[in-house]
């Protein structure tokens, strides 16, 4: 009887197992279809809405009156007269641009958002929208420092991006990407692509296209950006990062690839609280304005990281009153270890987080010194940003002269009388138009203004209120004049 149960049993209890195997190969199956199924539909649903706010942007160059008056002409078939080298049509649906890049829509009534580096002098701007539509736009405002640049354009029904949050990001969190690589999208249709977040806060390396020189000019090069593994080609420069709900948590921009390297890695700018600030002040076509100390960091020395220490040295603070470090009590040789609470553990991390505060703000930071440790209050000036800032509502002139914080033009020509840099408690005027009434008052570029009507001023907010509705003359003092009264005349 054991011999039949284990001739007839054995093969049974075989095939039970089998078939126990099999239904659960089939149930993982299943949840894995399912699973799969469930990523597709959250990516098709992402991209659905998100790509009717992702445009097209083509760059054309104007022609010059030498290039127009070269043209040369040919007659084509039945008569007609064309020119053999025309000017391009970007309107024409088979128009293909050799400069392109993407942009998002930021506001209904035609605001379109790209990266900075996309603008260049001499140039026309070609939107097309995810409806096939094209417009001219003009650049309303465009920042250097955020590489980030706001287009206008005559639209009142598109349809804003809606944004996500960048700040609480995650490695391996999944990624969409919008764009317009290599121009295809120039029918207004977005290309997808998707991948995971790789890495965060990293940072732009320096362009070998410039010169050394130039330095850090953007806050990408001081550790912002978050890294993706999604294929981002040439083109999707100012098009969307999107998380998988479909809202976007950054802004694609290129970077230049190492020599001898493919681009192994694509890159954003995160949408945190900086970026918007940034983003709203260019929508209203103002200037962007970043906070300033006024000091030389350096990064502690290899004996000092393996003591243990963490923190930056100051190595030396610009002179003058007008300085924020010095007014706020810092002092050369300082340890700075925190900024509002945050740790600082290198001069790229002290620049960065200073310049994300904003101007005239008062910025708690914590400094070792003699072994005691010190909480100052410091209030911050305005950072010099290097680079040609766009800006289409500008305080209006007061009797010709532009004034400025002292801090924010550091230009040799604006200082050349001032040798080293000395930072006034005053406003610096950075322009003065010919023949008006600052003019003839004697008032140049590079002069500083203390007073007004015997009233201290240390900002530009300050002056335009002094001075607002006045009428007649209004005396002003200089910091930089042999005589430093001068008299200002009205108008006219």
């Amino acid at each position: 009887m054991n011999k039949i149960f284990r001739r007839i049993g054995t093969p049974i209890l075989v095939a039970v197992l089998v078939m126990g195997a099999a239904r659960v190969a089939v149930a993982q199956q299943t949840a894995s279809g399912h699973l799969a199924r469930s990523v597709e539909q959250a990516l098709v649903e992402a991209i659905a809405g998100a790509e009717k706010s992702v445009v097209a942007i083509a760059r054309v160059a104007r022609s010059t009156p030498d290039e127009a008056l070269s043209l040369e002409f040919r007659v084509e078939p039945f008569g007609q007269t064309a020119r053999a080298l025309g000017e391009p049509d970007p309107t024409d649906p088979d128009f293909v641009p050799n400069e392109y890049a993407a942009g998002v829509v930021v506001g209904s009534q035609g605001l379109i958002l790209t990266t900075y580096h996309v603008l260049a002098p001499q140039s026309d701007y070609y939107v097309t929208t995810a409806d096939g539509r094209v417009f001219q736009a003009a650049v309303k405002a465009a920042d250097p420092r955020s590489d980030l640049a706001v287009l206008a354009l005559k639209a009142d029904d598109l349809v804003p991006i809606a944004l996500g949050d960048g700040e609480s990001l995650r490695k391996g969190q999944f990624v969409v990407a919008l764009g317009n690589p290599h121009a295809v999208a120039r029918d207004g249709q977005a290309s997808a692509a998707w991948g995971i977040v790789s890495n965060l806060a990293r940072k732009s390396p320096l362009d070998p296209a410039h010169s050394p020189a130039a330095g850090k000019t953007t806050l990408h090069h001081f550790g912002t950006l978050i890294e993706t593994d999604a294929k981002l080609n040439v083109g999707t420069s100012g098009g969307a990062l999107l998380d998988m709900s479909g809202r976007m948590i950054g802004l694609i921009t290129s970077l230049p690839a190492p020599a001898g390297y493919d681009r192994a890695a694509g890159y954003a700018i995160p949408v945190d609280a900086t970026f918007r600030r940034v983003v709203e002040t260019l929508k209203q076509g103002r200037e962007v304005e970043y906070g300033f100390l006024g000091l030389q960091p350096a990064n502690l020395t290899r004996e000092e990281r393996l003591a243990g220490m963490r923190g930056i040295r100051v190595e030396r603070i610009t002179p003058g009153p007008g300085t924020p470090a010095a007014a706020g009590g810092i002092e050369e040789g300082d340890l700075i270890t925190h900024i509002a609470g945050r740790p600082i553990r290198d001069a790229d991390e002290l620049v960065l987080e200073v310049n994300r505060l904003q101007v005239e703000s008062v910025a708690r930071i914590t400094v070792a010194r003699r072994g005691r440790q010190r909480d100052l209050n410091v209030r911050l000036g305005k950072y010099p940003v290097q680079g040609l800032m766009i800006v289409t509502d500008r305080p209006k002139p007061w009797r010709g002269l532009h004034v400025d914080y002292p801090t924010a033009a550091v230009d040799p020509d604006y200082r050349s009388s001032r040798e080293p840099l000395y930072f006034e408690d005053a406003v610096l005027i950075t322009e003065v138009e010919q023949d008006s009434p600052a003019w003839r008052a004697g008032i140049r570029p590079g002069m500083s203004i203390s007073h007004v009507v015997g009233r201290a001023v240390r900002t530009p907010e300050q002056f335009r209120t002094l001075v607002a509705g006045r009428r007649g003359e209004v005396e002003l003092r200089l910091t930089e004049a042999d005589s430093p009264e001068r008299v200002v005349g009205p108008g006219g």
